[in-house]
């Protein structure tokens, strides 16, 4: 039977040739979609970033996508959008990049990206009309700080009075700003007073301003009242993400994961709205988060992802590809908040879909798992898959990094990469401000 799976497998797979992936195959499942996950198996590995930065290239130049969304703080990212739409014409993509400076780090400041934002810059110059640029937005919620930060600047900016009463609404969160863990242990404990409801107030206020600001103010425009919006409607999520943190009834992935899903939504409302025509995104995040959760452990013990979220609301207007790897090097930490380092991957566990993919022999290939009834049945007995987040403990790897999927129900497709590199990261000291370098750079002559 192994042998037979194996023949299949071979049969069906699509060579892959550095980043050069067969599109004529994936064209159906492009063009009809209206949301496209690319994943990746760990956090820091070089072919997962740039495989993926191609596929979304061809993606915006052949089929109309015009917004990638990816697993970053809004905040964060927020900048990096308004560098490639050229509203900040004297940064430079690295300066930009140097925005990130939450742990991980390399997880957005490193080469393949650096080499996306300055592609997306340079295609956003050459578009017309103007107002049809390609954006990049954040999904993720740990941008706690940054978010009040960035509502109360745009408060101060527009409305000096609203900045007060922001001001006073968040004040209740000076305790998760400094210590969200903390925040969340005394909420468990009725140790201190809930800030729900002020959040909550806050999000709402700001929402039935309905553009008062930009018609007040021309400097103001719809995409800073966006952003703005949805500052508030992270610190909401974040607030109820850290309260819960200590309740065993809560899952704080669940609450995540849903973040996730409704900003994708609210992202796509707004350009649709803006564009008039439904908008067309590109996500990017881990397996964990874009393949449907009901085929994993995960969707066993009541968790759910964005992936999941997005099958059962746009079903085959979207499409799912994760990635794979048998073995290799990874960029990742020894534990959270540490340094990061390059890993040894060990090879894949012999029951893993990785081992089995590596046994075929055929090195790197893409596998289309739903379009072929003779492979989603094929592959439709559940295996160990590895995940590899921004930690990496090679010493409890089965423990730490595999859990058991059925592979055809979790994604449309698979792309594995049976031997892999680790990111290289951009450094602090690799961030040069190219505006301030002298004109005989780098000679100095």
């Amino acid at each position: 039977m192994q042998e037979k799976l194996k023949q299949i497998i071979s049969d069906n797979a699509l060579p892959l040739s550095g980043t050069d992936i067969n599109y004529a195959s994936l064209d159906t499942q492009f063009r009809k979609a209206s949301v496209i996950l690319l994943g990746e198996a760990t956090h820091g590995t070089d072919e997962f970033y740039r495989i993926r930065s191609q596929i979304t290239k061809k993606l915006i130049t052949d089929y109309g996508f015009n917004a990638i969304a990816i697993e970053g703080d809004w905040p964060d990212v927020y900048q990096l959008n308004r560098y490639i739409q050229g509203v900040y014409p004297k940064n430079t993509a690295n300066t930009t990049l140097a925005n990130f400076k939450r742990f991980p780090i390399w997880m957005w400041r490193n080469k393949p990206m650096l080499e996306l934002i300055r592609w997306l810059r340079n295609y956003n110059d050459e578009l017309k009309p103007p107002n049809k640029k390609i954006g990049l937005y954040g999904l993720d919620l740990y941008s706690l700080h940054t978010s009040i930060e960035e509502i109360i600047k745009f408060l101060d900016k527009n409305d000096p009075q609203a900045a007060a009463k922001a001001r006073e609404r968040y004040k209740c969160l000076d305790t998760a700003i400094h210590d969200p863990e903390i925040y969340g242990y005394l909420s468990n404990i009725n140790l201190t007073v809930s800030c729900a409801e002020a959040v909550t107030e806050q999000l709402i206020e700001l929402n039935q301003q309905d553009y008062s600001f930009i018609q007040k103010d021309q400097e103001v425009d719809e995409d800073e009242y966006f952003q703005l919006i949805q500052n508030a409607y992270l610190v909401k999520s974040a607030e109820s993400y850290y309260r819960n943190m200590f309740r065993a009834e809560v899952s704080t992935w669940n609450l995540r994961d849903q973040h996730m899903f409704d900003t994708l939504q609210n992202i796509q409302n707004y350009l649709s709205k803006k564009h008039r025509k439904q908008a067309k995104i590109i996500v990017w995040a881990h397996n964990s988060h874009i393949g449907d959760a009901k085929a994993t452990e995960m969707g066993e013990k009541g968790e759910f992802n964005i992936g999941q979220l997005v099958q059962e609301f746009y079903g085959k207007e979207s499409f799912s590809l994760g990635f794979t790897t048998y073995s290799g090097t990874v960029m990742a930490a020894s534990g959270w908040g540490q340094k990061g380092e390059i890993k040894h991957i060990e090879p894949a566990l012999p029951e893993s879909y990785e081992h089995l993919f590596h046994s075929i022999g055929l090195g790197n290939f893409v596998l289309l798992l739903n379009r072929d009834e003779v492979i989603s049945s094929a592959l439709c007995t559940p295996h160990l898959e590895r995940a590899i987040g921004v930690v990496y403990k090679p010493d409890t790897e089965r423990i730490s990094h595999y859990f058991y999927s059925i592979l055809p129900r979790q994604f449309d497709a698979v792309c594995h990469v049976d031997i892999t590199a680790a990111l290289e990261p951009i450094l602090d000291k690799d961030i040069i401000e190219e505006e301030e370098l002298p004109d005989t750079f780098p000679t100095g002559l």
